[in-house]
This record gives structure tokens, sequence and C-alpha cells, in this order.
């Protein structure tokens, strides 16, 4: 099974340069404003009609913004929001705690597809995830929110992100995995072989808040298909588009 590579993207030009590298997904969201940091719906708007013109076959995702599990009120606008800007899905980060719950039973009633990105810094919360997986969502992600702490890998023993992945997977539910995942990440990646992995780290070449480099993402992509990089082909050469 291929592994999707779910592309973190800022603007229309990082969408573009993603979507002509080769990315599966496109998630939209600002990293200079936290782990799920959301972008103003107008831009996300944008990259929308953009991209389902240009690139109709792309999957588009966006996140709502590092939101406390407890405010549910403010989670459920921000949802709102986003999914009304025509995105696929929209990622709703989730802490574990005693908030936790109640946040995924609140989001399972939003007209939305949702897909739950559970936080675990601190190591994986297995009731969390069983949680999740009883509602009717289309995916469960696991992320970190402390990006400088190292990446998912370094967080969450590999054992336990299986279980994560056979929990999710056998519960009929699509499953990914993110947290600033690096090249060095691939080969344990194609072990566990979730459905797609979300990249933003690596395909930086001065760190996540800089520009997004297409030819990185073209060498994810052919990393988690095991095969060596090639280098760029000519529609995903860079400054295709006006430079930033």
């Amino acid at each position: 099974m291929m592994t999707a590579v779910l592309t973190s993207v800022r603007n229309i030009e990082e969408a573009r340069d993603a979507a002509r590298a080769g990315a599966d997904m496109i998630d939209l969201k600002e990293p200079r404003a936290g782990a799920l940091g959301a972008l103003p719906t107008n831009i996300v708007r944008e990259v929308v009609d953009v991209i389902r013109t240009e690139h109709p076959a792309l999957l588009l995702s966006a996140t709502v913004g590092d939101l406390e599990a407890a405010a549910l009120a403010e989670m459920e606008a921000m949802v709102e929001a986003i999914g009304a800007c025509g995105v696929d899905y929209v990622k709703v980060g989730i802490a574990p705690g005693m908030h936790g719950h109640a946040a995924l039973d609140h989001l399972a009633t939003l007209p939305w597809r949702i897909v739950p990105v559970l936080l675990c810094d601190d190591g994986l919360d297995m009731a969390l995830v069983e949680h999740a997986c009883t509602q009717a969502f289309p995916a469960v992600m696991a992320d970190t929110a402390r990006k400088q702490a190292g990446s998912l890998f370094d967080c969450v023993p590999q054992g336990d992100l299986r279980a994560l992945v056979e929990q999710v997977r056998g519960s009929g539910l699509q499953v990914g995995l993110a947290g600033a995942l690096q090249l060095d990440d691939l080969p344990r990646l194609r072990g566990l072989a979730p459905d797609f992995a979300g990249f933003r780290s690596a395909l930086c070449v001065a760190g996540r808040d800089s520009r997004l480099d297409p030819a990185r993402v073209l060498q994810v992509r052919q990393g988690l298909q095991g095969a060596p990089s090639h280098g760029l082909p000519p529609h995903a050469q860079p400054g295709m588009e006006a430079a930033l």
C-alpha cells in the first residue's frame, strides 16, 4: 500500500508547487501561528478555488488553529468557517486530558468531514484513540504540537504507533501520521504504512516557517515508495510561479 503525502502549505504559490511536485493531498495551515495554525479564510478559499481548477483530483484539508479542547464554542465556530471554504477535510487538534473525549463527541455532531488530530508529544493516549474510532470520522491522525522537540518518532515508541495504525484501520477509518517528520523517518513510515503522512518541516530548507521546496516534496514521495530520488521532473521545477 502506498502512503499518500499530505503536504502542508501556507499560500497559493506553495500549493501549486506542491501539486506539481507530486503531493497527493494539500493541507492548508500557517506554521508561524502554531502547530495547527489556521490560515485566513480568504486564503483558504483562494487555494481551494485554484487547486480545484488546476488539480481537481487532489484532496484538500485545512486546520482550525491551536485551540483548547475545552473551548467547544470556539472550536465549532472555526470548524464552520473553515468547512465553508470548500475543503474536503477539516483538521482539529485534540490534546489528551479530561476534555479530549467531550471534544471528540462534539465534533462528531457537526456536518463536516472532520479529522481529529490527536496530539501526542508526551505519548499516545490509546483510550482517546479508541474513543475517536467509535465516531463517524473519515480519518484519525497522530501529530505533535512542540515541533522543536523532535519528530513523532521521538515522542511515541514505534510499537505504540503500530498499535494506533492497527486500531484505526481496524475500525474502518483511515489513519495518518505527522509531527515534524524528517527524511530519516521515511523507512519507519514505510514499515507502519499509514494511509497518509503529513509533512512540513522536511519540505522546507530553513525550518517549517520558511518557503516550501518542491524538490523535497518529490524526494519525500519517492522515499515513501522506497525509490531513490532522481531529481525534479521539468513540470515541478521551482520558479514556475512568480518568486516570493
